[in-house]
């Protein structure tokens, strides 16, 4: 029996790179965590809720398109505050440039029980 292909999301909150290794292609792009006062965990978790446009209730109900929530209220998504992508600028979530998001949500989606997400 062929072993279950697995995504795998690998966040990097040293570099601020987020890397994908999946059957649909392999993606290296640049991200935003938790700014000075906030934190994105570490961790390694399996998605469990995915939401083509969600509004933050705990932070004035920011849109936050594309999201894959993975622990707690944390989650991966779109953000249209581009010129803060490389460094810490979110209140924990992991932000992708609007361009990005849409792309890993269908990868999820297809393969959201054999997907994996890392945060270092």
């Amino acid at each position: 029996t062929p072993a279950l292909a697995e995504t795998d999301i690998v966040i990097n909150k040293h570099t601020q790179t987020m890397t994908v290794d999946s059957d649909e292609g392999q993606y290296q792009w640049p991200v935003s965590t938790a700014r000075k006062g906030y934190s994105t965990p570490t961790g390694s978790w399996r998605p469990y809720s995915l939401e083509t446009m969600h509004y933050s209730k705990k932070y004035d109900n920011s849109p936050m398109p594309y999201s894959i929530f993975f622990t707690g209220g944390f989650a991966i998504h779109g953000t249209p505050h581009v010129g803060n992508l490389g460094r810490p600028a979110s209140h924990g979530c992991v932000r992708l440039h609007p361009e990005n998001p849409r792309t890993l949500f269908g990868i999820v989606s297809r393969d959201r029980n054999e997907t994996r997400i890392t945060i270092r």
